[in-house]
């Protein structure tokens, strides 16, 4: 039952995805849904990107072994991070029009800058990612019988295949 309703929450989201990859014109459609969603879907989508599988299981256990005070820096850090980020850089970054921090970079210290800055982003991306996708793994090793290495290999084929779609 749990895996049937798993399934059915994946086939609706990847749909959703489908449908809005007929709205994606160009990179700012991609990236940031051109710039058009209303802020509670933007909140949505940041909250969802911010506090990833590492808040989920990371943080409850971390909850049941030390209380509140061995997980206050998660929600209310990264919370705070994002209300200053929001205070003091995205309305610059608006009116410059770059869809990345790298392209900040570009665009205030030349190219040279944003490749070192992409070469140091990158590699903390892979370890956000595998994070996710051995959530998932897990969350699909638990309700069925396919090993963590194989549900990994679906786990990634599902998020390509979304991201492929439809970007954001």
């Amino acid at each position: 039952m749990l895996l049937t309703a798993i399934i059915i929450y994946l086939i609706i989201t990847v749909a959703v995805g489908a449908w809005s990859s007929k709205l994606v014109k160009n990179s700012n459609d991609f990236v940031l849904a051109g710039r058009q969603l209303p802020l509670f879907l933007s909140a949505s989508a940041l909250f969802a990107t911010w506090f990833g599988s590492e808040t989920i299981f990371g943080a409850s256990s971390e909850y049941l072994e030390s209380g509140l005070q061995g997980v206050i820096e998660d929600p209310f850090g990264g919370a705070l991070c994002l209300i200053l980020f929001g205070v003091f850089y995205l309305r610059p970054m608006y009116r410059m029009n770059v869809l990345t921090i790298g392209d900040v970079y570009k665009r205030i210290f030349g190219k040279r800058v944003e490749f070192f800055a992409a070469v140091f982003m990158i590699p903390a991306y892979f370890g956000y990612v595998a994070a996710q996708l051995v959530a998932l793994a897990l969350i699909f090793n638990s309700i069925s019988d396919i090993s963590i290495s194989n549900a990994i290999m679906v786990s990634a084929g599902i998020v390509v295949f979304y991201t492929f779609l439809g970007g954001m």
